[in-house]
């Protein structure tokens, strides 16, 4: 899946199937749905899940939380705008 074709993805009611939980998550919260992205992030025990972790803390505002995932990913956290990281993550990912 390409980067346009998961981001047109949204205009359904539902993820499609394919997708990894890391990108469940991601759609999730691109449907403005955090709580359902954040219950799936909280369950990916990888460096990728840290990543998204981090990044949904940072989107609701909790740069504290935000830098520990940050961390146990091992990234430093980014001061570019919140859907460039959202869009970064996916392309990383598909």
């Amino acid at each position: 899946m390409t980067l346009t074709a998961f981001i047109a993805s949204l205009d359904q009611p539902a993820p499609p199937q394919e997708l990894s939980a890391p990108l469940q998550a991601l759609w999730w919260d691109g449907k403005g749905q955090w709580d359902q992205a954040h219950d799936i992030a909280q369950d990916i025990t990888s460096s990728t899940g840290s990543w998204i972790h981090a990044y949904l803390h940072r989107k609701e505002g909790d740069r504290s939380n935000a830098a520990y995932w940050y961390a146990r990913a091992g990234k430093s956290m980014p001061f570019s705008p919140l859907e460039e990281e959202w869009e970064q993550i996916a392309a990383a990912l598909l």
